[in-house]
């Protein structure tokens, strides 16, 4: 009877935890597995404009703008009825937001979501959001800053996704940002994109290939330990900040280190910089220094110089989509493949 009862305990104890294993297995395969594209945008198609994060104050102009550009490239646009809406530091409350963002996601009309603009809230909305209808109808998220939280998201649910120019990019002067607004058309009709990016004496040398992943350092950060971080392994990461002390570039960087981040990264893009604050102690060696140093453990190639980020000049790139990554001190190649 003893023997009996022992046996049927193991076999349930193996049932489960086997059927464990199998889940976790298939949760990771999920995750490394190419992703999905969404169909490329056609003339006739239609753009949601949303505003997933900051609030939109005197910005009219700017979502007026990116409208008239997206219609002479023979797009429609929605723009989502809480756009601007006014919550404290937010473009509405969290609900709102989200309901906008929902909205568009569920849409089978829609082919794309241009976000509004970045600034902070788009991590106080994701676990909000349901992919359910999106699966069966995929479509481009655009954005770049805040909205790394959902590039973070929209890769673990499965999909490519657009880190490019949001409405508040618009300039009086579109010759100013010609080289990001082109890239943004070429990326979402689907034209080749590749960089030839000028040299850097810091550049790490070494050719790679992998999957695109990243954004905003701080978002990277603050997603660390959730759902929404990234898994890099196998990968290229691409980074960008503005506004930040030195010694703080260092700690996040100190930070996904220990956490075991880079340990089977295949390679680093390191974009634009942007206003780095002076500390009154000065950290001592440049940002592109502190960078290598950070990472002078790991033999994958760094590159310096991208034009994505902060910057007018702000390149269109294709997250999630794989990469052939040629790094020299003389030029950098970044080619994106179909």
């Amino acid at each position: 009877m003893t023997k009996h009862i022992l046996i049927i305990v193991l076999s349930c104890t193996l049932f489960f935890f086997g059927k464990e294993t199998i889940s976790a297995q298939n949760t990771t395969s999920n995750k490394t597995s190419k992703l999905i594209q969404p169909p490329y945008l056609k003339a006739g198609d239609t753009v949601a404009i949303v505003a997933p994060s900051g609030i939109l104050k005197n910005k009219l102009e700017a979502i007026n703008q990116a409208r008239a550009l997206l219609k002479s490239w023979g797009l429609h646009t929605v723009v989502g009825k809480n756009v601007f809406n006014k919550a404290n530091h937010f473009a509405g409350t969290d609900n709102e937001r989200c309901e906008d963002f929902q909205r568009a996601l569920d849409d089978p009309t829609i082919s794309a979501i241009l976000c509004a603009r970045g600034g902070y809230g788009t991590v106080r909305i994701l676990d909000k959001l349901d992919y359910t209808k999106f699966r069966n109808h995929p479509k481009w998220l655009i954005g770049y800053s805040d909205i790394t939280a959902l590039h973070n998201q929209f890769h673990n649910e499965g999909f490519e996704s657009l880190h490019a120019m949001m409405c508040t990019s618009m300039q009086d002067d579109l010759d100013e940002i010609k080289e990001t607004i082109s890239t943004f058309k070429d990326a979402i009709f689907g034209n080749p994109l590749s960089y030839t990016l000028k040299g850097s004496e810091y550049n790490k040398t070494g050719n790679s290939s992998g999957v695109l992943v990243g954004g905003n350092l701080t978002l990277l950060h603050t997603m660390l330990g959730s759902e929404t971080s990234i898994d890099v392994s196998k990968k290229i990461l691409f980074i960008e900040e503005i506004g930040e002390y030195k010694y703080h570039i260092d700690r996040m960087l100190q930070s996904l280190k220990r956490a075991g981040y880079f340990d089977n990264c295949r390679g680093v893009i390191v974009g634009n910089m942007s206003n780095m604050r002076k500390n009154t102690t000065p950290w001592g060696t440049s940002i592109e220094q502190l960078i290598l140093d950070a990472l002078a453990d790991y033999d994958f190639p760094i590159a310096f110089g991208m034009p994505a980020g902060h910057e007018d000049d702000n390149r269109a790139l294709i997250l999630g989509r794989t990469i052939k990554l040629t790094v020299k001190k003389e030029q950098t190649l970044v080619n994106f493949n179909d």
